[in-house]
């Protein structure tokens, strides 16, 4: 940590965030414990849980729009596509093995995610919602596969 002046903790979180954030890693590695300001810790802590699980949907709510755009547009069919589903696979692939507990989260909230790929894939295609079908056309796992392509 730098040799910047510390102020009290319970403001440094609001003053210096980053400053914080060194300050609080400097106590936790020298085992002061008692120093730490626990609830903007366990704030920050809840929050990467959460930025994590609003990652994995934004990242399966894109994959699925492609996957949905490219079953029922197939004249439209692009590089640009190919690569989104690729990209947006690769995200969701490496969310798993960062933290693998995120799977069951994925299968937990896939249903509502492709209910907003519908939405959003008839908002951006101009094709009506009725379209794109209320039941997923393609499994969880599919959805997952870099082989699978819908026809």
């Amino acid at each position: 940590m730098s040799n910047q002046s510390v102020p009290k903790t319970n403001s440094l979180y609001a003053q210096d965030y980053h400053l914080w954030l060194e300050h609080t890693v400097d106590l936790l590695k020298k085992k002061k414990f008692l120093e730490l300001e626990l609830e903007n810790l366990i704030e920050e802590i809840e929050s990467m849980g959460r930025s994590d699980k609003n990652a994995l949907r934004s990242n399966l709510r894109v994959l699925l729009m492609h996957l949905l755009k490219y079953k029922f547009q197939p004249q439209n069919r692009s590089n640009s596509w190919l690569y989104t589903i690729y990209e947006h696979r690769q995200r969701l692939q490496e969310a798993f093995i960062d933290s693998p507990s995120l799977k069951s989260y994925y299968t937990e909230v896939f249903d509502s995610c492709y209910q907003h790929a519908r939405k959003e894939a008839s908002i951006e295609t101009g094709l009506p919602l009725s379209i794109f079908p209320k039941d997923y056309p393609f499994s969880i796992d599919e959805t997952l596969d870099s082989e699978f392509f819908p026809h």
